[in-house]
């Protein structure tokens, strides 16, 4: 059986070789948090220029990241970096206030910064009057 393998799968590993370019849509992980003023993004983008290679955009109470990890032309060489488009998206909360949204990069990482508004009672007592 042991034999069987290498002809059953052929070079399986070599699709998985890290020095290949990854496909469009790899996703950045993230991690966020939420308080009552704000809701705050963390992004994994290490090596990247902020400049050039990320951008952060919101469209209809959608935050999104892309960036590009160009594979750079050193020889042949052994890599195991992550190369290629990379994206994520998020649903901001409902009382987000798109129009004063932050974004800062520093030692890798990607921080966005959404105010929150403040929320309205969900419901409200309305007085009745007599006569």
């Amino acid at each position: 059986m042991t034999a069987l393998m290498p002809r059953l799968f052929g070079d399986l590993a070599d699709l998985f070789e890290s020095d290949r370019p990854m496909s469009a849509g790899h996703v950045i992980r993230l991690e966020d948090t939420l308080t009552d003023e704000q809701y705050q993004i963390r992004a994994e983008l290490p090596g990247l220029d902020p400049e050039k290679d990320i951008q952060v955009s919101c469209d209809n109470g959608v935050l999104s990241i892309h960036a590009e990890r160009r594979v750079e032309d050193r020889g042949r060489t052994r890599s195991e970096f992550r190369y290629g488009m990379f994206t994520r998206s998020v649903r901001l909360p409902g009382n987000a206030d798109v129009s004063a949204i932050r974004a800062g990069y520093d030692k890798g990482v990607l921080e966005v910064t959404v105010p929150l508004k403040a929320t309205e009672p969900a419901a409200k007592q309305i007085p009745i009057t007599a006569g």
